[in-house]
């Protein structure tokens, strides 16, 4: 029976949030050669920011929601409100078309985004 409970692995809305924030990140970056190599690459790119900017969002709303019941440290709440301050500058950058700004702030977003999801998972 104990070994059941421990093989269930459950995953907690704030991993969750992470990990899709995590994957439309990576998903940009996709998009983004798609961008440069086919005629429908700027819609996927343009459609891909608004998820990536709501999946932030989600984030800081499930970082809230963590913190609120449990009475922990608000320090997640933190991490998700740079990420969305940072997404809010990236979107404002591609559409004023700086890729010299845009294109290291999404490699530095989807890095710390894959830092911060190892350190959501590395907890129990």
């Amino acid at each position: 029976m104990a070994t059941q409970a421990t093989a269930q692995r459950r995953f907690s809305f704030l991993q969750i949030a992470i990990t899709l924030q995590t994957l439309t990140i990576f998903l940009q970056a996709a998009s983004a050669g798609l961008l440069l190599t086919s005629s429908y690459g700027e819609t996927l790119h343009s459609i891909g920011a608004r998820v990536m900017w709501g999946a932030s969002l989600l984030y800081v709303l499930a970082a809230v929601l963590a913190w609120k019941p449990g009475g922990g440290s608000p320090r997640p709440i933190w991490h998700a409100s740079g990420f969305l301050v940072l997404a809010s500058v990236q979107v404002v950058l591609g559409i004023a078309h700086i890729p010299s700004v845009h294109l290291p702030l999404g490699v530095l977003m989807f890095g710390l985004s894959v830092l911060a999801s190892a350190r959501r998972f590395g907890r129990p």
